[in-house]
């Protein structure tokens, strides 16, 4: 009877030994199955703070990037307004010169036609022809300086070999002699040129 109820206490032993056994195995699944959970609950987190910061730098240089293109939008913006300015300034100021210009021209001419006028009321009471040719040639003096002055003179035209750059050629005749061939023998309408260039072509008859 002793023996039996050793035996049942072994077996009560054993099976306690087994039960706690089993709660400690169940124990450590829970435990590794709890720390697996936490770890798969950490790394989305870590991945929604890596795109986090990911979006938060993209958002960055996008906002960069419009506050560039908003600045350079505003240089342009002021450069064509500089540049519109510039240009309506400019044409005014082009406008005045030419304006002035030939307002100063008229101005300087106003004594020649002076002369002018008094040269016609002398013509018409003169009686001493010589006192004429006189006024006519202090008229003539005073506009050549008038035009010399502003860089207009006279194109040099008779005796000159015929040059199709300062004359016009009206008509050919035969030439008095050999070395005035392919020159100027007469000019019907003087021409003129201003520095270098031409106002008006010397209309002229040239020698063949």
């Amino acid at each position: 009877m002793a023996k039996k109820e050793l035996n049942s206490e072994k077996d009560i032993n054993k099976h306690t030994e087994n039960m706690n056994n089993e709660k400690e195995k169940n124990d450590k699944n829970k435990s590794e199955r709890k720390n697996s959970s936490d770890k798969n609950k950490k790394e989305p987190k870590a991945k929604t703070k890596k795109s986090s910061k990911t979006k938060n730098k993209a958002e960055e240089k996008i906002k960069e990037l419009e506050e560039k293109i908003n600045e350079l939008n505003d240089k342009y913006l002021r450069l064509v307004a500089e540049y519109d300015n510039y240009r309506k300034r400019t044409l005014k100021e082009k406008t005045e010169l030419i304006k002035t210009a030939g307002e100063d021209t008229l101005v300087n001419f106003l004594p020649v036609m002076d002369n002018i006028d008094r040269a016609k009321k002398s013509v018409d009471e003169a009686k001493d022809i010589e006192a004429v040719k006189e006024g006519i040639n202090l008229i003539y003096k005073h506009l050549h300086n008038f035009l010399k002055e502003r860089g207009i003179k006279e194109i040099e035209a008779v005796g000159e070999v015929f040059d199709t750059d300062l004359h016009e050629a009206l008509t050919k005749v035969p030439a008095a002699e050999d070395d005035m061939k392919g020159k100027v023998v007469d000019v019907i309408e003087k021409g003129y040129k201003m520095n270098d260039k031409v106002l008006r072509y010397a209309k002229v008859v040239v020698g063949e």
